[in-house]
Protein backbone atom coordinates (compact mmCIF):
# COMPACT_ATOMS: atom_id res chain seq x y z
CA UNK A 1 0.00 0.00 0.00
CA UNK A 2 1.15 3.52 -0.76
CA UNK A 3 0.22 6.96 0.54
CA UNK A 4 0.51 9.55 -2.20
CA UNK A 5 0.80 13.11 -0.94
CA UNK A 6 0.53 15.81 -3.60
CA UNK A 7 0.55 19.59 -3.43
CA UNK A 8 -1.26 21.29 -6.29
CA UNK A 9 -2.65 24.67 -7.27
CA UNK A 10 -6.12 25.25 -5.79
CA UNK A 11 -7.89 25.79 -9.11
CA UNK A 12 -6.75 22.32 -10.28
CA UNK A 13 -8.44 20.43 -7.43
CA UNK A 14 -11.70 19.59 -9.19
CA UNK A 15 -9.94 18.46 -12.37
CA UNK A 16 -7.63 16.19 -10.37
CA UNK A 17 -10.52 14.79 -8.31
CA UNK A 18 -12.49 13.94 -11.47
CA UNK A 19 -9.47 12.32 -13.13
CA UNK A 20 -8.71 10.20 -10.05
CA UNK A 21 -12.35 9.13 -9.76
CA UNK A 22 -12.28 8.01 -13.41
CA UNK A 23 -9.32 5.67 -12.77
CA UNK A 24 -11.00 4.11 -9.73
CA UNK A 25 -9.72 6.07 -6.72
CA UNK A 26 -12.49 5.81 -4.13
CA UNK A 27 -11.41 8.42 -1.61
CA UNK A 28 -8.95 11.13 -0.75
CA UNK A 29 -8.21 13.69 1.92
CA UNK A 30 -7.88 17.36 0.95
CA UNK A 31 -6.30 20.12 3.04
CA UNK A 32 -5.88 23.80 2.25
CA UNK A 33 -2.27 24.72 2.97
CA UNK A 34 0.20 27.53 2.40
CA UNK A 35 3.77 27.03 1.32
CA UNK A 36 6.52 27.97 -1.06
CA UNK A 37 9.07 26.25 -3.20
CA UNK A 38 11.16 27.51 -6.07
CA UNK A 39 8.99 30.60 -6.50
CA UNK A 40 9.81 31.75 -2.92
CA UNK A 41 6.65 33.84 -2.74
CA UNK A 42 6.10 37.08 -4.60
CA UNK A 43 5.20 40.74 -4.07
CA UNK A 44 1.77 42.25 -4.55
CA UNK A 45 0.38 45.77 -4.41
CA UNK A 46 -2.68 46.32 -2.24
CA UNK A 47 -4.18 49.82 -1.90
CA UNK A 48 -0.98 51.36 -3.17
CA UNK A 49 1.32 49.54 -0.75
CA UNK A 50 3.65 46.78 -1.87
CA UNK A 51 3.98 43.77 0.39
CA UNK A 52 5.60 40.35 0.22
CA UNK A 53 3.52 37.20 -0.01
CA UNK A 54 5.91 34.60 1.41
CA UNK A 55 3.47 31.69 1.43
CA UNK A 56 1.35 30.74 -1.56
CA UNK A 57 -2.04 29.00 -1.17
CA UNK A 58 -1.91 25.33 -2.18
CA UNK A 59 -4.01 22.19 -1.85
CA UNK A 60 -2.60 19.02 -0.27
CA UNK A 61 -4.10 15.74 -1.46
CA UNK A 62 -3.56 12.50 0.39
CA UNK A 63 -4.55 9.33 -1.43
CA UNK A 64 -4.05 5.80 -0.07
CA UNK A 65 -3.92 3.16 -2.81
CA UNK A 66 -2.66 -0.35 -3.44
CA UNK A 67 0.96 -0.51 -4.56
CA UNK A 68 -0.12 -1.78 -7.98
CA UNK A 69 -2.19 1.36 -8.57
CA UNK A 70 0.35 3.92 -7.30
CA UNK A 71 2.10 4.64 -10.62
CA UNK A 72 -1.20 5.25 -12.39
CA UNK A 73 -2.36 7.64 -9.63
CA UNK A 74 0.95 9.55 -9.70
CA UNK A 75 0.81 9.87 -13.48
CA UNK A 76 -2.83 11.03 -13.38
CA UNK A 77 -2.15 13.69 -10.74
CA UNK A 78 0.95 14.95 -12.55
CA UNK A 79 -0.77 15.12 -15.94
CA UNK A 80 -3.95 16.76 -14.63
CA UNK A 81 -2.33 19.27 -12.23
CA UNK A 82 0.39 20.42 -14.64
CA UNK A 83 0.11 23.97 -15.99
CA UNK A 84 3.72 24.24 -17.12
CA UNK A 85 4.31 27.23 -14.86
CA UNK A 86 6.28 27.53 -11.66
CA UNK A 87 4.40 26.35 -8.57
CA UNK A 88 2.61 23.34 -10.09
CA UNK A 89 3.46 21.35 -6.96
CA UNK A 90 5.12 18.16 -5.80
CA UNK A 91 4.17 14.50 -5.34
CA UNK A 92 5.57 12.33 -2.54
CA UNK A 93 5.03 8.58 -2.20
CA UNK A 94 5.20 6.87 1.20
CA UNK A 95 4.82 3.23 2.20
CA UNK A 96 1.86 2.38 4.42
CA UNK A 97 2.63 -0.26 7.04
CA UNK A 98 -0.95 -0.85 8.13
CA UNK A 99 -4.43 0.53 7.47
CA UNK A 100 -7.77 -0.05 9.21
CA UNK A 101 -11.31 1.02 8.41
CA UNK A 102 -12.75 2.10 11.74
CA UNK A 103 -16.38 1.30 10.95
CA UNK A 104 -15.91 -2.32 9.85
CA UNK A 105 -12.52 -3.29 11.24
CA UNK A 106 -11.28 -4.22 7.76
CA UNK A 107 -7.51 -4.00 7.50
CA UNK A 108 -4.85 -3.17 4.95
CA UNK A 109 -5.96 -3.30 1.28
CA UNK A 110 -9.53 -4.23 2.30
CA UNK A 111 -9.66 -0.97 4.27
CA UNK A 112 -8.80 1.13 1.23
Amino acid sequence: MKLIVATIKPFKLEDVREALTEIGVRGMMVTEIKGFGAQSGHTEIYRGAEYAVNFVPKIKLEVAVSASMADQVIETIAKTARTGKIGDGKIFVLDIGQAMRVRTGETNEDAL
